[in-house]
């Protein structure tokens, strides 16, 4: 089969489409042709050399985020049949950019079937990083108020979703001509950051996720109330600025959780989520996909179908 290897860690020029031997499923896990491999900007961090903190060992085939049909099912295997749809975060952060992937049944849930490939693939990792970031860290509830920098990205986007859908006042950061896509998606309030300070626009907010970092981040800590919650899936917000304003500080480290991943498929299928499409490209052109994420003005997901 075709695959996205690398022999080594460095730039995109590491990246090469190679032939390999098609993987077997192991007990409990699952064959999956491979339709739709999303991209994420930790396939090429891991291809920089962050493989190397998860323990992973060149060569290896990169890609995290898949969509596509069930081909084998391994032993004890008996959720899933050869046939079905599914799309899922593969936990070992590798092994997406092929033709086909084996990987834990557990890490993948059935296609909703008026979901295409595109949008179902693009959903895992945005989906639970944003989940995490603002329940179990931020511990948003219904009622309160939460602050989103980077809310058009395909984190932040997510992020406004979930917010909205567990019934809390949301307001979005962002550039002015993604205003209203980030309206479209329940945002109550929009704040051109390139036109307004936002932090004398908003005060006393319950949670902020960042998606942005940097100075944007240390800002937004002058919007919180005491007490509040600030979460970011970029930088790891500073401690003494926590203690400063009273709050609470965290950094997202996203983890696969079954369950998670079932609550979001439900809201998917029920049509509460939405994800936005920046760029398809064929497997072959993967270097240029990792130019456009790590660029950081892909407006949505880029998708590489093998």
């Amino acid at each position: 089969m075709k695959a996205v290897r690398i022999e080594r860690y460095g730039n995109e020029e590491v990246v090469k489409l190679a032939e390999v031997e098609r993987p077997q499923p192991g007990q409990n896990e699952l064959l999956v042709k491979v339709k739709v491999a999303a991209v994420n900007p930790v396939d090429w961090k891991i291809r920089d050399g962050l493989g190397e903190m998860f323990g992973l060992k060149p060569p290896l085939i990169l890609g995290c985020e898949v969509a596509g049909a069930v081909e084998a099912v391994g032993d004890h295997t008996k959720d899933f049949v050869v046939g079905d749809e599914v799309y899922g975060y593969l936990g070992a952060h590798s092994g997406g950019y092929a033709e086909y992937v084996a990987a834990p049944a557990r890490e993948f849930v059935r296609k909703p079937k008026q979901i295409d490939f595109d949008t179902a693939a693009s959903v895992p990792v945005a989906a639970l990083t944003a989940w995490q970031g603002i329940f179990d860290h931020g511990k948003l509830a219904s009622g309160q108020r939460i602050l989103i920098t980077g809310a058009s990205g395909a984190v932040g986007s997510m992020a406004v979703q979930l917010a909205k859908n567990k019934g809390a006042h949301v307001i979005g950061i962002g550039s002015g001509r993604n205003e209203e896509f980030v309206r479209g998606l329940g945002a109550d309030e929009f704040i051109d950051y390139k036109k307004a300070k936002f932090e004398e626009e908003v005060s006393g907010a319950d949670v902020v996720f960042d998606t942005v970092g940097g100075d944007m981040q240390q800002r937004a800590f002058q919007t919180l109330k005491r007490g509040g919650f600030l979460v970011s899936t970029v930088d790891p917000p500073s401690a003494e600025k926590a203690k400063e304003f009273g709050v609470t500080v965290a950094m997202v480290v996203m983890t696969p959780k079954p369950d998670q991943l079932a609550a979001i498929n439900q809201l998917l299928e029920s049509g509460k989520l939405k994800v936005r499409i920046a760029t398809v490209l064929p497997l072959a052109e993967v270097k240029k996909a990792h130019q456009l994420s790590a660029s950081g003005h892909a407006d949505g997901k880029i998708i590489l179908r093998p």
